[in-house]
């Protein structure tokens, strides 16, 4: 038996990790979910910066990190730098502040170009999922699992559904494009 509900929520879950990275880039104000992407290499595996760290927002253009554990400075600082975040950080003691430039129009259309890039990635993802659901179809009328006109009908479901997952896509591209070239 086909269910075409599984794939609709691998489209979601594509759709989740495209807007947790959409999250990601900056704006122009300091976010704390701007360091989400980034990780950093402590203990001998690779941590996002929240969990050696307390991040806090206390400016519109500030970002703190207090790092709980001093010989981990060095390893988020460098972290950080690394990340193509475009940010500079500055450290006293085992406070580090992130402060956040304003956009130029350079980095605002460079952002653009990494949005466009995310959203195609997730675009992709998106169609690998519709193209196994077909195989799956094909393999069960193969199988005589279903027959033809369920295969049609089960196409059809699976090209609604995989339209509606890349407008909406495309729906968050163009906010957060809208949301970056604001000035």
């Amino acid at each position: 038996m086909f269910d075409e509900k599984s794939y609709s929520l691998k489209m979601d879950k594509a759709i989740e990790v495209c807007s947790k990275e959409l999250s990601s880039l900056r704006t122009g104000r300091a976010n704390a979910s701007m360091l989400d992407l980034i990780k950093v290499d402590v203990y001998g595996q690779q941590m996002p910066i929240n969990q050696v760290g307390s991040i806090t927002t206390p400016e519109p253009r500030m970002i703190n990190i207090q790092v709980w554990d001093a010989n981990n400075v060095p390893l988020v600082d460098a972290s950080i730098k690394k990340s193509d975040l475009g940010l500079n950080p500055q450290i006293d003691g085992q406070l580090i502040r992130l402060p956040v430039p304003e956009l130029n129009e350079e980095r605002r259309t460079e952002l653009k170009k990494l949005i466009k890039s995310i959203g195609e990635k997730c675009k992709v993802s998106i169609r690998n999922i519709r193209r196994e659901a077909n195989e799956q179809l094909k393999k069960l009328l193969k199988s005589k699992g279903i027959g033809e006109d369920e295969e049609k009908i089960n196409e059809k479901k699976i090209q609604t559904i995989t339209d509606e997952h890349i407008n909406s896509v495309d729906e968050k591209i163009s906010s957060k494009e809208k949301e970056i070239m604001t000035i």
